[in-house]
């Protein structure tokens, strides 16, 4: 069961799921650097390599489709404390999966040190959208048309 298919709209899970999905894009070496020596934990769910179907909808409301299959890398941890994380990380990095497990233990922990290196993958996260949204900005062509005499 998915986590907003218990209570849809629990701001609770929505925060839950923002920074689950934030530490899933993280870049693994980043959260290395932010996070490089880890809490003692135990794996509840050793980190594994799978895949998963991506689906998407035709004009992005019709039906859905499959689209093709996606390699992710999934693991579970407890940490000694008691409290319990979860990661699913695209691509094949163990590693990546036990920190990002380990720091969702700690959130739903109320570790203090936590938000500190969220707050800093989301705004690296932004300047990366920003600059992108940039390049993007910067080919756009913009068509117009000239009246012409039989229009009139």
């Amino acid at each position: 069961m998915s986590l907003s298919a218990t209570n849809p709209g629990d701001p609770a899970q929505e925060t839950r799921k923002a920074w689950m999905g934030l530490l899933a894009r993280a870049n693994p070496e980043r959260l290395a650097e932010l996070m490089p020596d880890l809490p003692p934990h135990s794996f509840l769910r050793a980190p594994e390599v799978g895949a998963v179907m991506v689906q998407g909808r035709t004009g992005a409301t019709g039906a859905p489709f499959n689209l093709g299959e996606m390699t992710v890398t999934r693991c579970a941890v407890r940490l000694a404390s008691g409290a319990v994380g979860h990661a699913h990380v695209q691509g094949r990095d163990k590693a990546h999966a036990v920190r990002a497990a380990v720091v969702d233990a700690l959130m739903t922990g109320g570790s203090a040190d936590m938000p500190v290196v969220l707050d800093t993958l989301a705004a690296e996260e932004a300047a990366r959208r920003a600059m992108r949204a940039a390049k993007a900005a910067a080919t756009k062509v913009e068509f117009f048309t000239l009246v012409r005499g039989e229009d009139q």
